[in-house]
């Protein structure tokens, strides 16, 4: 029944033609899950496009797609259907192995819930990414891990592990991981959901520097007043998006 459907949402040729115009280029993509009471469609047919230096939110009710959006982004799932262009890369089509060093080199991904290594100090949690694409030298990992601890102030904080510090503390080491290997793109899963109102501020302010230096930056948050200083809200409901504001 899916395959049914989504070949006859398919273009003819099984695909449109792309030209990279745009950072991020997602054209007709669908996402379809099967569950034990039927299937599920998380994405229905979004086409969206975002350039450089943009800052833009994704708001929506609870499962309305907007997690499921930015893991097309991110690649850390696959559309049914449809096409993800991210910087002339066509992700859609990336096998496991290079998807994940496309990922690294690519898109700094921040969860809501931090996720990081628990076993691991704040400094080597930053590491790690640079470690895993094999990008700069050991002693230029360490260098930069400790930048980028400063440039989110947790510098003094280096060697804890990460249930030495608060949330708060714990989401801007996160964030300093996501900048481990100079992304383009910043794709944040409710950063602040987890955190009171005065430190997501503090965050927020932190993604509009990384925006002033070059960044392009996707955020879903459930936040409205955080929604409104971006530079464009986009309004998902059942799938689809059926709003688009720009501030």
């Amino acid at each position: 029944m899916l395959k049914q459907f989504f070949r006859a949402n398919m273009p003819a040729n099984g695909r449109a033609a792309h030209t990279p115009t745009h950072l991020i280029d997602l054209h007709q993509v669908m996402k379809a899950f099967i569950t034990p009471v039927g299937d599920f469609i998380a994405l229905d047919g979004v086409d969206l496009q975002i350039d450089r230096g943009e800052f833009v939110a994704v708001v929506g009710k609870s499962g309305s797609g907007k997690t499921t959006l930015i893991n097309m982004i991110t690649g850390i799932d696959r559309p049914t259907a449809g096409e993800v262009h991210i910087n002339s890369t066509a992700v859609h089509r990336l096998k496991e192995g290079p998807m994940a060093e496309w990922r690294g080199r690519t898109v700094g991904v921040i969860f809501q819930f931090f996720q990081l290594l628990p076993m691991l100090t704040c400094i080597e949690n930053i590491m790690l990414p640079m470690d895993f694409c094999n990008m700069y030298s050991q002693k230029e990992r360490s260098e930069r891990a400790m930048h980028l601890l400063e440039l989110v102030d947790m510098a003094d904080q280096a060697y804890k592990l990460p249930s030495e510090v608060s949330g708060g503390q714990q989401q801007r080491v996160a964030i300093a991981r996501a900048l481990a290997n100079d992304p383009p793109i910043l794709a944040a899963d409710e950063p602040t959901g987890n955190l009171d109102s005065k430190t997501a501020d503090a965050i927020f302010q932190l993604f509009q520097r990384f925006i002033a230096e070059g960044k392009t930056i996707l955020m879903v948050t459930h936040d409205n007043e955080l929604a409104s200083r971006v530079t464009r809200t986009i309004v998902i409901a059942d799938g689809r998006i059926v709003d688009e504001v720009h501030h």
